[in-house]
Order: structure tokens, then C-alpha cells, then sequence
């Protein structure tokens, strides 16, 4: 059981990367005040939360309802990131020049796909699978999801002593270092996903 505990912190800690989530909250949140950052924080992990033990609850049942395949679901995952990605590298400095005054940063891109990314979705799945764990597996393994989200919340909150380390002009370049990492990384769901149903394909 501790074997099994182990491991699934250290999968679903990859696939969340609480430390890499913090860079980007900071980057996107660089603008705003302390009450709106924290708050901003609490709805990140909250609803990433929601998405993730749904996922474990019913996520397997309903892709395969609707006859979708977790490679499909991670690539699909990885071209919307890349897209956000770009939105980032290539966004207006300007304040001013914020094309969705009422989107809700918390939701897209923090909670999804930052947070709750395609591949702690996809991960979260295979470690609960219906046909392999038993439920108490399955509920260990939520627990230390939340765990990690918990963890993930507390760096969230502690970002804004890096904003304040370095500044409007240092928050404007991390926002384009976080925007061409998060299209690399969706560069690599994609490959890893077409490199596993290339190798289900000639076995």
C-alpha cells in the first residue's frame, strides 16, 4: 500500500507540477490586487479539485461512452494549451488591451489545463482504474491528490512575494517564459500521445 501511495504522489505530483502552476499564477495574476490574487487561488485549486475527482469518479466511464480514447483526449488537451501558449508570448502589455474582461483566468487557463492538465487527468484515470483497484485504492489515491492540490494552493498563495521580487517588467517576461514552456509542454502531450498509439498500432 505504501508502494502504491508513493507512486501515485509522485505521478499525479508530475502531472499537476504544483511549482510550475505557481509560475504561471504568477504570471497571469501579476495585474491584480492581493484580495483578488488569493481569491483567484482558492478557485484555481477548488475547481481543479471538481475536474479531477470527477475524472476519477466517472471519467472513464464517460469517454468510453462517448467512445473517446484517453490519446484522443490528450492531444485534443495538448492543442489547446498550445494555443493559450501563444496567447501568452504573443499577448498586448498593455492592461488596456485585455480582449476578455469577464473571463475568469481561475477556470481557463489556471484550473484547466494548468492545474487539472490533460495529463493529471489522464493519469488520475489509469491509477484508479475500475478494473484494477479496489475502491479503498481508489479513495487513498484521491486523497493524495488532494493532497498535492493542497500543497499546490499554498505555493499559489506564497507567489506573491515573487511578483514583488521582480516587478511589472520581470512579470511581463515571465508571462512570455511561462506561455513558451506551457507550448512546449503541449508539443509533448501530443508526441507522447501519438507516440503511444503508433506503438499500439505495430504490436
Amino acid at each position: 500500500m505504501l508502494d502504491k501511495i508513493l507512486h501515485d504522489f509522485l505521478v499525479i505530483w508530475a502531472t499537476i507540477d504544483p511549482i510550475g502552476t505557481m509560475a504561471l499564477f504568477a504570471a497571469l495574476t501579476a495585474k491584480l490586487s492581493s484580495a483578488e490574487r488569493r481569491k483567484t487561488a482558492f478557485k484555481t485549486v477548488a475547481y481543479a479539485a471538481l475536474v479531477l475527482i470527477g475524472a476519477i469518479v466517472v471519467g472513464q466511464f464517460l469517454l468510453a461512452a462517448m467512445g473517446i480514447s484517453l490519446l484522443s483526449f490528450q492531444v485534443s488537451g495538448g492543442i489547446i494549451l498550445f494555443l493559450f501558449g501563444l496567447q501568452m508570448v504573443f499577448s498586448n502589455p498593455d492592461p488596456k488591451g485585455d480582449v476578455e474582461p469577464q473571463h475568469d483566468i481561475a477556470i481557463f487557463p489556471l484550473a484547466i489545463p494548468a492545474t487539472a492538465s490533460p495529463g493529471a487527468i489522464l493519469a488520475v484515470i489509469l491509477i484508479t482504474d475500475n478494473h484494477i483497484y479496489s475502491v479503498q485504492e481508489q479513495l487513498i489515491t484521491t486523497f493524495t491528490m488532494i493532497v498535492i492540490l493542497l500543497i499546490t494552493l499554498i505555493l499559489l498563495l506564497l507567489s506573491e512575494r515573487i511578483l514583488k521580487l521582480i516587478g511589472p517588467g520581470g512579470a511581463s517576461i515571465l508571462t512570455r517564459i511561462m506561455g513558451m514552456i506551457l507550448a512546449a509542454l503541449s508539443v509533448e502531450f501530443i508526441m507522447e500521445a501519438l507516440g503511444v498509439a503508433k506503438w499500439v498500432a505495430n504490436s
